[in-house]
């Protein structure tokens, strides 16, 4: 370690010793071929090399290679000065103010908002929480603007593509998301006018098989992100992390038990004894974006919370709590065999477009002005659907323009029983549970509407 110090310090004084002697030559002009310098200034110069060099030849000792090198070509240190000069000169705009504002500041922003996530990571591991975004995060994410980007893609998806192009277009989507075009109505990519049509294809009619013997099935094509009972006022969208249902669903107006203490307990229709379940489905881009009613029900109101337009991958969902609260989702509350039923298609990022068939009124996406941070999430508007509304199961119920999440929220006796492992992916129509270990008795449609309605 010395030695290389020594050297260390050879070199900076040898160096610093080159610079103060070099002295910069002075610009030569000509005035009609004649030298504005006279010879005896020429001669001069010529004196003072020749005694420089013969220093350096009178100079004794291990380093008298290095210092010759250096006294030769003192311009070395010449070069490394300009190249330095070149270097302050284009980073020159880092030292104004524009340049603190517009360079040094964002760096120092980032630089603090990586340590702040570092430290409530390293808090929520301490205290063995999984790790969710803090407050001024989730701010942040939701002052991105989502819903013009949504929108933006939104037109760009429902232009035509040109009949040439949609092979390799359509083919390149389906190669990256995984669809299968074979199970689609139409297996010609060119019969698809626009992205937009080719996201919500149909399907052929035998590629699905709607479960007749199970009382619930699964709407979508998707993969289950979690499913159980909902036992207090905060459910889980993932495991570990959850939302609040009376925030999701908004005031139970539509029940009358006002001296309930839990909106569990309230929104119950058929009987106390009962539990409350859930299930939340995630669509992915290569999925079948249809959707259909996972059982036979009445819906009869309709609210359309126009929130956020956030991402609901599943590594969003596991980072972000209370994230379809925050989103903009088109809620169905209505009752079926065994009491309450509910049926929510959340929006998402570039996804904000939800269409429900029997619904025409029904406007997602919309233009809700340039308010940054300020979250619309409580805000809804309430639609009574008419009074002859009845869906039975596997009935096609609606589309995404992308992938999205359906979350369903429904009452059942206590045995009721799910037949899922969580992240299973699953297929529309396949079954999702039963109560008890019996099947569902296959019933007339008109029976159980006049059951229903009875309720």
């Amino acid at each position: 370690m010395n030695l290389v110090w020594n050297w260390f310090v050879f070199f900076y004084r040898r160096f610093s010793r080159v610079v103060v002697k070099i002295k910069p030559s002075p610009i030569r002009l000509t005035i009609g071929k004649r030298s504005l310098f006279t010879s005896k200034q020429k001669e001069q110069n010529s004196n003072q090399h020749q005694q420089q060099q013969q220093q350096g030849r009178q100079s004794k000792g291990k380093f008298n290679k290095i210092q010759r090198k250096w006294s030769w070509k003192a311009g070395a240190g010449w070069t490394i000065l300009s190249v330095l000069d070149w270097w302050l000169l284009a980073a020159g705009g880092w030292l104004t103010w524009r340049g603190v504002f517009l360079r040094w500041t964002p760096i120092g922003i980032c630089m603090i908002a990586a340590a702040q996530w570092h430290l409530h990571n390293r808090e929520l591991d301490r205290k063995g929480l999984p790790r969710t975004a803090a407050s001024w995060q989730m701010n942040i994410y939701c002052s991105l603007p989502l819903r013009m980007m949504s929108r933006a893609w939104g037109w760009l998806a429902d232009c035509r593509v040109p009949t040439p192009a949609r092979p390799l277009l359509y083919g390149l989507y389906s190669t990256a998301f995984g669809v299968n075009i074979e199970e689609a109505a139409s297996s010609d990519f060119k019969n698809y006018r626009s992205l937009a049509e080719f996201f919500t294809r149909s399907l052929k009619e035998d590629v699905r098989y709607v479960d007749p013997k199970s009382c619930i099935v699964s709407p979508c094509d998707g993969r289950v992100l979690h499913f159980g009972t909902a036992t207090n006022c905060h459910i889980e969208q993932v495991k570990g992390v959850s939302y609040s249902l009376e925030e999701f669903l908004g005031p139970a107006t539509w029940s009358d038990k006002n001296d309930c203490p839990t909106i569990v307990e309230k929104i119950k229709k058929k009987s106390p004894d009962n539990a409350l379940y859930q299930c939340v489905i995630y669509l992915a881009p290569g999925d079948y974006h249809r959707f259909h009613s996972p059982a036979a029900w009445k819906p009869e109101i309709r609210r359309h919370f126009s929130g956020e337009l956030l991402s609901v991958s599943p590594k969003v969902a596991k980072w972000m709590p209370g994230l379809f609260c925050l989103n903009e989702r088109a809620l169905y509350v209505g009752k079926w065999t065994h009491g309450f039923f509910s049926f929510t298609a959340v929006g998402a990022t570039n996804v904000g477009s939800v269409q429900i068939y029997m619904d025409e009124k029904l406007k997602t996406n919309q233009w809700v002005g340039l308010e940054v941070g300020t979250h619309r999430c409580k805000q809804y508007d309430e639609l009574v659907l008419p009074a002859d509304s009845f869906l039975g199961k596997g009935e096609l119920l609606g589309q995404f323009n992308m992938g999205s999440t359906i979350v369903l929220i429904f009452e059942a006796p206590r045995d009721f029983k799910f037949n899922l492992q969580p992240g299973q992916v699953v297929r529309m129509g396949q079954r999702l549970g039963c109560v008890g270990d019996k099947d569902d008795t296959i019933e007339d449609l008109n029976k159980t509407k006049k059951l229903i309605e009875s309720m």
